[in-house]
């Protein structure tokens, strides 16, 4: 990728020109296009935005203590807006436009200004520079999603094979390439479309990678009913269901690949290539389960000595034979010892809970082991076959392919959609409920942050809810969408699907809008992004939008979450304007003149009235222009210094528009 713009040198900037040809030097990989250094550094020049909370768009929002977030805004600064809960998302997964020709916007004025709040024009095919504004347009925004994220944090991006190679090399870049779970191919399609006169696209993408591999966990799927009916319990045993499972393990180890003498047939069973899985002190115990005395024997066969009923007849092993690939070596002629042991193990067989080690065939057949439901891994680990029902080894997941039963078609994403909200949306590609919450179930805790920066018709927001309902999670959603142009459709489409997932709202055959499935429980709080925010648009704001930049932004140090949301209180107080969870009260010094006040001993002691009032606890939170009394009760935040903090900014010094960092 390096020599794609050599032919280009003209066109790159100092730094850009030294960071290639360092790369070639070093013979490294890195993706490389005009204006890289700009689209590298975009995001440190983008400004947090001044946050209204629209109360009539808001649904079930509990004065906005909900956790729920969906924000009206250009998702770059939004992110950088939402510096509360950086560092604290367990998972993004995310839809970003395809680069089709169709979707794909981009904003010249970008290059020099991301605070630009237009999305600018539609990139078509016919554009030459279509792939380096795109990969401009993602790379600034995959550093945010980077910043976001726990630890422990994963991202799960779609995309489909136009953009895919670029996309995996930023995603490299940024996460670094030890940070890739998995590369996910999902089926898009039912049956094959006629959209090439090569290769049929049924299939479409989801890159996977984790802020710290080593730190990240993913979950395993739900058991089906079909991986649950292979046990039974035939024979009664009190560890209750189990079925047959491989007594031999693949790895090889020559302590283990001797041979087991049968006490139904007197024949000697080897692990075939492979090795017992169990220790021999306990193959010992499982045989001698079956009412025979075992004994450990050198049978000249060069293994370790085997474990042979006392005093039987053994059978002879011809010395050309290979163990490996003939397992079984069998008995010609049973005498009375072996006899003795065949009747005893067909009476238990017959009148007690058999042992752990078993033999298929009523007894004449290879062993096998018990393998107990209870002890088998609860879930299905996502492997690239997903038939497999006990997944005992470790796992590791690398490129699977996911078929339509295991993550839904785009098809039924469409259906979806237009069950809840009827024919016209004007949607042609979203992707299945099914698709999204897999991905949340692997990779979001119960109680995790979820983020969807591109949230389109809101499928993100929708399988966090019916999740939430379906198992005992209380995971919360992010989601931001802009809208196009003439059609901003968070407020409009995003919303109304919301709306409707938690009211079981949905659109009959006859176009009607009735309550046709279960209610979900919870709610969102819905943002707008307005203008830049610094020191002189912080202070020129009204009462009622300081509250809510108040209750957008504050957060305290190790306490980003629960207890850093805020209830608003709207009642005729003068100072009073919310608690939080722990009934900590929030107030605002407000002179009554258009402006933020100073805290002095008369407002600290109408302060004190209000919350005894309305039964708030200290320590009080104060924000105010400035302060001059203090007590041990007051966590003071001077207007509008503590705001911009709690943004990554301050009144005086400006990291984002800081061209030395």
């Amino acid at each position: 990728m390096i020599d794609a713009n050599v032919n280009n040198l003209e066109m790159m900037s100092k730094e850009e020109l030294v960071e290639t040809l360092t790369k070639m030097i070093n013979g490294g990989v890195a993706l490389s296009f005009n204006g890289r250094r700009t689209a590298q550094m975009i995001q440190r020049k983008v400004m947090p935005r001044v946050v209204h909370i629209n109360k009539e768009l808001s649904f079930n929002d509990l004065s906005g203590m909900c956790n729920n977030l969906l924000i009206d805004g250009e998702n770059l600064q939004a992110m950088v807006t939402l510096f509360k809960y950086r560092g604290t998302v367990d998972l993004i997964v995310t839809d970003p436009p395809y680069n089709t020709g169709k979707d794909f916007r981009y904003n010249d004025k970008w290059d020099t200004d991301p605070n630009d709040p237009e999305l600018g024009s539609i990139v078509t095919l016919e554009d030459g520079s279509r792939h380096t504004k795109w990969i401009k347009f993602m790379y600034p925004r995959i550093q945010m999603m980077y910043s976001m994220l726990k630890p422990n944090g994963i991202l799960a991006i779609c995309i489909d094979e136009r953009e895919l190679f670029h996309l995996g090399m930023m995603l490299n870049e940024v996460f670094g390439e030890e940070n890739r779970i998995g590369l996910i191919n999902w089926q898009k399609s039912y049956s094959p479309k006629n959209d090439s006169v090569h290769l049929s696209s049924a299939t479409e993408y989801v890159l996977v990678y984790a802020k710290n591999k080593s730190n990240a966990k993913t979950e395993l799927l739900a058991r089906t009913e079909e991986m649950n009916s292979k046990y039974s319990n035939p024979d009664n045993d009190p560890e209750g269901d189990w079925t047959s499972g491989d007594p031999c393990a693949r790895t090889k180890s020559e302590k283990d690949r001797y041979a087991i003498q049968s006490p139904f047939t007197g024949d000697l069973h080897y692990p075939g290539s492979g090795s017992w899985r169990h220790t021999k002190k306990n193959m010992r115990v499982y045989l001698e389960a079956w009412g025979s005395k075992y004994v450990e024997k050198d049978l000249g066969d060069g293994r370790t000595k085997a474990l042979v009923i006392k005093g039987a007849t053994l059978p002879s092993i011809p010395a050309e034979q290979n163990l490996d690939n003939t397992p079984v070596v069998t008995l010609e002629e049973k005498d009375e010892i072996i006899k003795k042991a065949e009747k005893k193990a067909l009476k238990i067989k017959k009148s007690e809970v058999m042992p752990i080690l078993h033999f298929l065939k009523d007894g004449y057949g290879r062993p096998r082991c018990k393998r107990y439901l209870k002890y088998v891994k609860q879930g299905k680990v996502p492997l690239t076959f997903w038939a497999n029902e006990d997944y005992d080894e470790e796992f590791v997941l690398g490129c699977q392919s996911w078929e339509h039963s295991e993550s839904g078609h785009s098809q039924t994403g469409m259906n979806e959609l237009n069950y809840i909200l009827g024919r016209g949306h004007d949607f042609e590609t979203v992707k299945p409920l099914k698709l999204i919450e897999k991905i949340i179930q692997l990779w979001c805790p119960q109680n995790g942050i979820v983020m969807d920066p591109f949230a389109g018709s809101g499928t993100t927001g929708h399988a966090v809810l019916e999740l939430n309902y379906l198992s005992d999670s209380n995971r919360s959603f992010i989601l931001i969408e802009k809208g196009e142009k003439d059609d901003k459709y968070a407020s409009t489409l995003t919303r109304e699907r919301l709306k409707r997932a938690i009211t079981g709202e949905r659109v009959d055959k006859a176009g009607n809008t009735k309550v046709m499935e279960e209610k979900l429980d919870g709610g969102f709080v819905y943002w707008e992004l307005e203008q830049k925010v610094d020191a002189k648009a912080i202070l020129e704001l009204q009462r009622e939008e300081l509250v809510d930049m108040v209750i957008a932004s504050h957060w305290e140090e190790d306490k980003r979450r629960n207890s850093s949301l805020i209830e608003r209180i709207d009642k005729d107080y003068q100072y009073l304007v919310g608690k939080n969870v722990l009934g900590e009260g929030f107030f605002i010094v407000w002179n009554g003149k258009d402006s933020v006040g100073k805290l002095d001993q008369d407002t600290y002691m109408q302060i004190l009235k209000e919350a005894k009032r309305e039964g708030v606890r200290s320590p009080y939170h104060i924000y105010a222009r400035t302060q001059s009394y203090q007590t041990n009760k007051v966590k003071f935040y001077q207007i509008p210094d503590k705001i911009l903090l709690h943004l990554g900014l301050n009144e005086n010094c400006d990291r984002y528009n800081n061209e030395e960092e």
